[in-house]
């Protein structure tokens, strides 16, 4: 297709993705869920899944394969936006306090699922068709443990201020928890896809760059964003116009040296002080991408999930193993974690249910995966399965905690009975 046969498809498919997606958000919401979850729904059952499966030319006519990589593009715009609010959000929370609880929390939500995960793609390497081909099972297993362990934090975050858990000690300790999980998980990501590669070459070129990106980000990175930011000469919209400049320079730089864009967008956001200048700019730059661009990165995952794979039954015991390994090692293990450190039932519960959910996080990670040649299609939908599920649970699971104590509550505390007269 030629870009003038291209251009008017792409604009239709924008407008069915952004309608699509508030209305599966509208009907989600009356049941609690919040957006994100909506919008992964949507991506997938704008994909084969359903679209392709009931109307297959319509599928084929909104999406042709041709329009594929341009959302792949624009997409990884509304990415790069969003991590690097995602990086800023980490920066605001501090570890205080509950440093010694949130260490713990976050090692046992990482090293769980991580064990599990791995454990599992090796026990089932022989009957079940995981690995991509020319990829070692070693990797395999390695980066299905590490996706098991992502935290959804920017999503995480969002629930605890819509709920009114801010500045409570689980909402606290959720959120330190989370960021130390994130930070360890995409690190861990970052080593995975460097050894991928299976040669020294390209390896040394991501860990050499790496190290110069992180020593560039320690010597002089908080300079230049505090300049940024505080100079009386720019105003917000220079402000903005130099933020997106080098958020894509920074992007530029880690996808050449195999670190992928999301992580230097982090970065960039986790080095920006903490001025009303730039929560101007972040609250400019979120909607647009909250809005518009990640809708396209969901759209794009969705058309490469294929939920008909599942009907394959050792495909489908291999999900619902992963989905429980997913479970068990992430709520349960901060839930055990948090009870160690002394913490009550209903704050380890609280804790356990908000580092489960996965969400876009887990969602960009294997996109990357499948960028870099190392998931296959099973395994793209199984993962994709597993950040729908956990993330689903997660309002139900809030909403559930809190039913239970205030039934606990009655119970102890009944209400006094009117005397008869």
């Amino acid at each position: 297709m030629t870009p003038t046969q291209l251009a008017p498809r792409f604009f239709i498919a924008v407008a069915v993705i952004l309608i699509f997606c508030k209305a599966v958000a509208w009907l989600l919401g009356r049941v609690g869920q919040p957006a994100v979850v909506s919008e992964m729904l949507a991506g997938v059952l704008l994909g084969p899944s359903l679209l392709g499966l009931v109307l297959p030319d319509v599928k084929d006519a909104l999406f042709p394969t041709a329009l594929l990589p341009v959302l792949y593009v624009v997409g990884q715009v509304g990415l790069v936006l969003f991590m690097f609010q995602a990086g800023y959000a980490f920066g605001a929370h501090r570890v205080t306090g509950l440093a010694g609880t949130a260490g713990l929390v976050s090692l046992a939500g990482v090293t769980a699922p991580l064990v599990l995960g791995v454990a599992l793609v090796l026990v089932t390497a022989d009957a079940v068709p995981m690995r991509a081909d020319g990829t070692s099972l070693g990797v395999s297993a390695a980066f299905v443990g590490v996706a098991l362990a992502i935290t959804a934090f920017p999503m995480l975050a969002r629930i605890i201020t819509e709920r009114g858990h801010a500045g409570t000690r689980h909402g606290t300790l959720s959120l330190a928890s989370g960021a130390l999980d994130d930070m360890v998980a995409w690190i861990m990501l970052a080593v995975v896809l460097a050894f991928a590669s299976g040669r020294a070459g390209p390896a040394i070129v991501t860990a050499g760059g790496a190290v110069l990106f992180g020593l560039v980000l320690w010597l002089v990175g908080r300079r230049v964003t505090t300049a940024l930011m505080t100079s009386p000469r720019l105003n917000d919209n220079a402000r903005v116009l130099g933020t997106v400049a080098l958020l894509f320079l920074v992007a530029w730089y880690t996808d050449e040296i195999g670190l992928y864009a999301v992580f230097g967008a982090f970065a960039v956001g986790v080095v920006m002080p903490h001025t009303a200048n730039t929560d101007r700019v972040v609250d400019t730059l979120t909607p647009v991408a909250a809005t518009v661009f990640l809708p396209l990165f969901f759209t794009y995952s969705g058309l490469r999930t294929e939920f008909g794979l599942l009907g394959s039954a050792p495909v489908l015991l291999f999900a619902v193993a992963c989905v429980t390994a997913a479970i068990v090692g992430k709520f349960g293990a901060c839930w055990a974690a948090a009870r160690v450190r002394g913490e009550s039932q209903g704050v380890a519960l609280r804790v356990g249910a908000l580092m489960n959910a996965r969400g876009l996080m887990q969602l960009i990670a294997l996109n990357v995966g499948l960028e870099a040649g190392i998931v296959n299609a099973s395994l793209f939908t199984v993962l994709v399965v597993v950040a729908l599920v956990t993330t689903m649970m997660t309002t139900p699971l809030l909403s559930w905690i809190e039913r239970r104590e205030a039934r606990r509550g009655r119970e102890v505390h009944p209400p006094s009975l009117a005397v008869a007269k």
